[in-house]
């Protein structure tokens, strides 16, 4: 019989396109199986999962507004609800492991899964774990990581460092002339990848609508992603610049580029480092424990990246672009040192373990 995994993840591509990376290598490396997701109902999750080809249970679980709002009074019996939903689809597709990458829905499955003692592994690609990840954590038969140091948030002995997985697309990108023609660019011509999020960005997008001009009229073309949060200005595109709320091939979008503009989550640095990109990160604030620092850190310590706090974006990114888009020894520095940090096969290394877990 074909092995049967539960995964969960989701609110954010930095979570579903993990998972969706750990799905693919564990039949890479056992064959055909049985996968099914966990979303949280509403969320992002619930269009992508079906889009990739594998069915999903959504939640009405939800999370705290940071404000104080008579929504928060309905999260408890959410999760209740939620938690009996899990318990439930366990006990029908009986899976051999639960696997979560974050999100809300993860928290109802996993905590589900550990009470009826079937293997379990969470994913924490940031540098810094949320209060989520460290409860489960504690209960979890295992934990991968996408950064060493971890041990401050987990107990030391469940940690593994695989490093964070990327959309198998990314490992081989095609060539630069046809990844720019695919985008109506020319060839010839520099290109600066800007990425909102799935979610949008607004001090990128700001910013962006800033200055697009000038890097136009400097030469730069312009790949922009604004995430479907933001609403450009109605007004006819120029060339030299594509600008969409979301990249269908992002493998065609990095293989373009030059300079990579994005914030600082973890997927987000995991596929710059294996596309070995020049990047300035532009970590986002609204984050728990602004951890999208601690993300840019570890590459701007190894003079992997560029470091520009959000505050600072409205006035310095575009001179920041127009320096490092001028400057081909800073931006080759910084291709060098990023690709040391690359762990490529990040998605296989958490197969591994997920198959460990299931033997032991």
């Amino acid at each position: 019989m074909p092995h049967k995994f539960i995964l969960s993840g989701g609110g954010t591509g930095g979570h579903i396109f993990p998972a969706l990376a750990i799905a693919e290598a564990l039949k890479q490396q056992l064959g055909p199986c049985e996968i099914h997701f966990v979303g949280a109902l509403g969320r992002m999750e619930m269009e992508k999962i079906p889009t990739a080809g594998y069915p999903i249970t959504g939640l009405p679980i939800r999370g705290l507004q940071r404000s104080l709002s008579w929504s928060n009074l309905g999260v408890p019996f959410a999760f209740i609800k939620s938690l009996n939903m899990a318990k439930q689809l366990l006990r029908d597709f009986m899976p051999d492991a639960v696997i979560g990458t974050g999100g809300y829905a993860s928290a109802a499955v996993l905590f589900a899964a550990t009470q009826r003692h079937i293997p379990t592994l969470i994913w924490e690609g940031n540098g810094y774990a949320g209060l989520t990840n460290r409860w489960l954590g504690k209960k979890v038969d295992c934990i991968c990581t996408g950064f060493n140091g971890m041990e401050s948030y987990f107990p030391k002995e469940k940690i593994i460092y695989t490093g964070n997985p990327v959309r198998h697309d990314l490992l081989r990108l095609p060539d630069r002339q046809s990844a720019r023609a695919a985008f109506g660019l020319n060839p010839e011509q520099p290109v600066c990848l800007v990425i909102g999020g799935s979610l949008g960005a607004r001090t990128l997008n700001t910013a962006m609508e800033a200055c697009v001009e000038a890097l136009l009229l400097a030469g730069i073309q312009v790949i922009w992603q604004t995430g479907k949060s933001y609403v450009h200005p109605e007004k006819t595109i120029p060339a030299g610049l594509w600008r969409d709320v979301f990249i269908q091939r992002m493998d065609q979008a990095y293989a373009a580029a030059d300079l990579v503009v994005s914030r600082a989550g973890a997927l987000s640095i995991a596929e710059i480092a294996v596309t070995g990109k020049a990047s300035i990160l532009v970590p986002s604030p609204n984050v728990t424990e602004d951890h999208q620092t601690r993300n840019a850190l570890k590459l701007s310590e190894h003079g992997a990246a560029l470091l520009l706090p959000d505050s600072e974006a409205p006035d310095r990114l575009c001179s920041e672009i127009l320096r490092l888009m001028n400057d081909t020894q800073a931006r080759t520095q910084m291709q060098q040192a990023v690709q040391k940090l690359a762990i490529p096969d990040a998605a296989n290394r958490i197969a591994q373990q997920v198959i460990n877990i299931m033997r032991r």
